[in-house]
Formats: C-alpha cells, structure tokens, sequence
C-alpha cells in the first residue's frame, strides 16, 4: 500500500474538498492517505484579500509544503492558485468542476433586485462587489473576511443584509438551502476557476507510479480545457484576484465558449466579451472524449490557452486596462 500525505488548510472548507480528493483517489488505487494540516497568511492575517496581497495568499504555504517534503499533494481552491509557474510543482489533476456561480445569501432568499434600497451587503472580494454595484449601484457593499459560517452569521444577526459566496463551497459543506440564490453568471461572471480543484504535486513525481496513474484519471479533461481558458485571460490581463475580472468557460462537444468581464471598482462601467473557439479531434478508442467527442488533449489544451489570450486582447483593446485601474473606498 502506498502512503501519501495531502496538504491542506485547517478551514471546513477546505478540509471537505480534501476529503473529496482523498474519497477520489482510494477508489483509483490501494493508498494509505494522511491529511496534513498547513496554516496560510490567509487563514492567519486579518484585513481585506488586496491589501494582504491578493493572489497566492491560501497558497505560498501549502506550496513550500510540497517542496520540503511534508506532504505528497495539496489541495487547492483553483481560483486562489496564481497564474504564473510554481518551479518545481504541476497541478497534476483538475477533477470535475462544480457549480461555478456566485451565490446571493440573504434572511428570506429574496434576489438581488429585491434587496431594499441601501442594503448592506459583505463580501471580500473586488470582482463580485464591482458587479454588485454595476447591477444595483445603490447597495452598501462592506468588506468581508472569515469562514463561510462567520460570514453567514453576520446576515442570521441582521449586521448585513446579505451576503456573496461560491455555491460550490456551499453545496460541498452542506449549506445550500432556500435562503441562498445562485446569481447567473451573466449577472456575475465567475472568478477563473471558481468551482474547481487543483491537486498539486512536485513535477518530480514518477510517472509511472501508481500516484501519477491514479492523478491523471482523476484529471477531468472538460474542466481543464474551460478553466485553463479563464486563467490565460487573467494572466495575459495580468490581473489577479485583488482585480474586478470574471471569465466563464464552457465546453460544448467540439467547442470550448468563454466569457470575460473587466468592471470598474465602483461598478460604473463595464466591459464584457465572449468568445469561442473549436476544439482538435483525434482518432483511437484511448482518446478522452467529452459527450462522446475525441479530444487530442495536448492541442486541445494549447487551444484553450490561445482562446483566453485573445479574449484577453479584446478586452485590453476595448479599455479593460483603464478600468482594472480605478479604485472605490469600501465600508
């Protein structure tokens, strides 16, 4: 039986999307699976995401982690993982993508036109509360940290009027229910790579062993394509997550679709494109296939990157670099 360590952070959260991974990868082969606990600057600094430094912040971490040789694997928050190359590490598997919407949590599940007129509302993240304001520019958005059930308590109590999270964190831990909207995402257009995990390891790792065999079937080639597009775009944007970016990619038989918006910080402006792009094909019975398609997966990967690149292009060409400049003072 092989042993593997898999890094993650100490939050609920984050602890069930471990437990998602570790359940995954028992079924693909006789492992005997160890959880180690990592504390980030994330769960350890108070303040907003930016001025902690915004990307990499759930991240650094895990990831030196993985390089000294405390654990095997970590688990990551695919939208929290920065854009540029970690040296010495692979995100070796991407599973299956869940819901990638925003959700609106409120005391009665009322939507977000029917929130009252100056309704205070939290979230931590510059992307959703520029979208907020783009739709409902009359709303009191206030800077929100902490755990998924802090932040849900500050609406229980009646201090906000509501609150924006991931549905996918929502559904992983059980807290979906009538009070909770998902928000479409032509309303709020997701982060890169929200609703999906990243499993990453040290670029090391023998290809030939039973971890590598057991990560490359737990890769889903669908997911890859979709957030690999949504990732080109916010580094060819050079933006990160302290930015009001959103890219939503789907992958449709042959076809791999992307929408992206960049929203000035107080929501006053927006730019919005979509974009598609066809997928390569291959011939063989060992293809991956998505709705009975065969993808030529390196091609299909490289033309997925090449879709969020020239998204990317469009919205620097229309103004997006003017707008992910603009600032707002937050509550």
């Amino acid at each position: 039986m092989d042993q593997v360590r898999i890094g993650t952070r100490g939050s609920t959260l984050a602890r069930t999307q471990t437990g998602h991974v570790v359940d995954a990868l028992r079924t693909l082969g006789d492992f005997e699976i160890e959880t180690v606990h990592i504390r980030t600057d994330g769960d350890r600094l108070t303040g907003s995401l930016a001025t902690l430094g915004g990307t990499g912040v759930f991240v650094t971490a895990l990831r030196d982690a993985l390089l000294d040789g405390r654990c095997d694997l970590a688990v990551h928050s695919l939208k929290d993982l920065p854009t540029g190359e970690a040296p010495g590490l692979t995100v070796a598997a991407i599973p299956p993508r869940v819901d990638a919407r925003d959700a609106l949590c409120t005391r009665d599940g009322r939507p977000l036109v029917a929130l009252p007129d100056r309704a205070r509302v939290g979230t931590g993240s510059p992307r959703r509360a520029a979208q907020l304001l783009a739709v409902r520019p009359d709303l009191v958005v206030v800077d929100l940290r902490g755990n998924v059930d802090t932040r849900l308590r500050r609406v229980a109590d009646g201090g906000l009027d509501a609150v924006v999270l991931a549905a996918a964190g929502l559904e992983r831990i059980g807290r979906l229910d009538a009070t909770t909207v998902p928000l479409d995402p032509t309303v709020m257009v997701p982060a890169p790579g929200q609703g999906a995990l990243a499993v990453e390891c040290r670029a090391d790792l023998d290809p030939g062993s039973a971890l590598a065999q057991a990560l490359r079937a737990l890769d889903d080639l669908p997911t890859r394509l979709a957030v690999t597009a949504e990732r080109a775009l916010l580094a060819t944007l050079e933006a990160g997550c302290s930015a009001p970016v959103g890219a939503y990619a789907r992958v449709d038989g042959r076809r791999l679709a992307l929408s992206a918006t960049v929203v000035a910080a107080d929501g006053s402006a927006r730019i919005h494109r979509t974009a598609s792009r066809s997928l390569p094909v291959e011939d063989g019975d060992d293809a991956p296939r998505q709705d009975g398609v065969a993808l030529s997966r390196d091609d299909a990967i490289a033309a997925a990157h090449d879709l969020g690149a020239d998204l990317a292009a469009a919205l620097l060409d229309a103004g997006a670099a003017r707008l992910m400049a603009t600032r707002t003072e937050r509550p």
